[in-house]
């Protein structure tokens, strides 16, 4: 038995479930929580499905009640599937109409930088290198190279 309480909804990374499938049998049923639990979109839910069917397992979802082990089951479960990519779809265009009355109100900046630019910006001009520069700051080297991209217009400036 495999358990995992809280996981990422995306496949990608996700070892757990690579090894649930691998270790899946004819007859065996994987069971999960809710749906959104087991894939970000219809599609990635449908493969997965497919997968099961392949190996000959089923899959079963607690909330709500249902399995994929008859026909009207995987249909069950490719409209629920379908609503969650809806939700989510209505999740993300709320989110972005309020970051974008947020920004209207001048009351939304984004993200805090973990470092000020004009910061790397003088250690480099002090002849740190980047690498240093990087350690004694606590980025990414990206970061410093960012900073100091002379293509790259900055408010701070």
């Amino acid at each position: 038995m495999f358990a995992r309480a809280c996981q990422p909804p995306v496949r990608d990374g996700r070892a757990e479930l690579e090894t649930i499938l691998e270790f899946l049998r004819e007859g065996d049923e994987l069971v999960v929580q809710r749906l959104d639990r087991l894939g970000r979109s219809t599609r990635d839910v449908l493969n997965l499905i497919h997968e099961l069917d392949t190996k000959g397992a089923s899959l079963r979802i607690l909330e709500p009640e249902v399995t994929t082990a008859g026909d009207l089951g995987r249909m069950v479960v490719t409209v629920l599937g379908m609503v969650a990519d809806m939700e989510l779809k209505f999740i993300r265009d709320r989110q972005r109409a309020g970051i974008d009355a947020a920004k209207d109100r001048g009351v939304y900046r984004g993200r805090q930088k973990r470092v000020d630019d004009k910061k790397i910006r003088e250690l480099a001009k002090d002849g740190h290198s980047k690498a240093q520069i990087a350690r004694d700051l606590g980025v990414s080297r990206m970061t410093v190279y960012r900073a100091l991209d002379p293509r790259v217009i900055r408010e701070d400036t």
